[in-house]
């Protein structure tokens, strides 16, 4: 397993935590996904055999939001 940090901006609510939290948690390989809309991130914890970073990114911005560099 692999722990990485995203920054996320384009959060305002406890919706938008919810729905990041979905599209992350839905990708196959993904054990676990904290989002914070205070600290603008998400904590992914990830099988990288199973899961490239590429992939967590994209889901994310197509939910919508943007994943900071």
């Amino acid at each position: 397993m692999q722990t990485i940090t995203l920054g996320i901006t384009g959060m305002t609510c406890g919706g938008c935590v919810r729905s990041v939290t979905n599209v992350l948690k839905a990708q196959d390989g993904v054990a676990k996904a904290d989002v914070s809309l205070e600290k603008a991130n998400a904590v992914v914890e990830f099988d990288p055999g199973k899961v490239q970073l590429a992939q967590l990114k994209r889901s994310v911005e197509e939910a919508g939001f943007e994943v900071a560099p």
